[in-house]
């Protein structure tokens, strides 16, 4: 992940998303990776989070450099790399709008809904910029990203989520707010932490600004960048995106 989120909220990432199935997501990047001609090499992800994507992609045999804003995500995600790994993984602080590697890659990747963080023109702009920037010509970036008309159809809603660890249970309440003229919507977080052996209560509240887009407008942003749309699907499933699909991924190829 990335942009100004993810301080106190980062120490319970893990936590919340441990349902989250990692290799499954990964299996899926990379069939649609090898569709498009990059069934390994040197792989950038942009918003890496605690590297539960990236871990299983050097697994596929890829080398992996992964970035985030958050320095606490980037702790972490350290922390977890396999020491077999070690040789195919590496971790940065960088601002996905921004950071300069300083060498170019086979394929990019920007999962679990970083585009969407980037809510206004310039930085998503930015944003596929900093792509372009590091790919070898004729190499794939994919992403995904909020689809537009499966948010307009089924209308963001509250969502509660409960879970428990050895010493800590925690309570996340998310409740939105829809800005229709921005095509965002703030995402209100309330976090409750609950310390199972004194029975103390922490609470945190962060606000995490989600923006909407729709395949014509990120065609022509891609486009401007340098790129072209070779795929746009549902994720996981593959299918054509529908009102019913909530998180579409884009495969675009940078011009040789």
């Amino acid at each position: 992940m990335t942009g100004p989120v993810f301080s106190d909220y980062a120490r319970y990432y893990d936590l919340l998303y441990r349902d989250k199935d990692y290799m499954a997501e990964a299996d899926f990047v990379h069939g649609l990776l090898v569709q498009h001609g990059v069934p390994t090499g040197t792989l950038l992800e942009l918003g890496c989070g605690t590297g539960g994507h990236a871990v299983p992609f050097a697994r596929q045999g890829y080398s992996v450099a992964g970035y985030d804003l958050s320095s606490e995500m980037v702790t972490e995600a350290r922390a977890r790399a396999p020491e077999e790994l070690e040789a195919r993984l590496e971790y940065h602080v960088g601002d996905v709008r921004t950071l300069d590697a300083g060498r170019q890659f086979d394929a990019i990747v920007s999962l679990f809904h970083v585009a969407s963080y980037q809510t206004g023109d310039n930085s998503i702009a930015d944003m596929f910029a900093t792509a372009a920037r590091h790919l070898h010509p004729g190499g794939t970036f994919l992403f995904d990203f909020w689809y537009g008309p499966a948010v307009l159809s089924q209308r963001p809603s509250v969502r509660i989520k409960r879970l428990q660890a050895e010493d800590i249970e925690v309570l996340r309440i998310a409740e939105p707010v829809e800005h229709p003229n921005e095509n965002c919507v703030d995402v209100n977080y309330t976090v409750f932490v609950t310390d199972r052996v004194t029975g103390a209560i922490r609470v945190l509240e962060e606000i995490h600004r989600m923006r909407y887009f729709f395949l014509p407008e990120l065609r022509l942003l891609l486009s401007m960048a340098g790129f072209s749309v070779s795929q746009q699907v549902e994720w996981l499933s593959g299918s054509d995106p529908s009102e019913q699909t909530w998180s579409v991924t884009i495969v675009a190829a940078k011009a040789t």
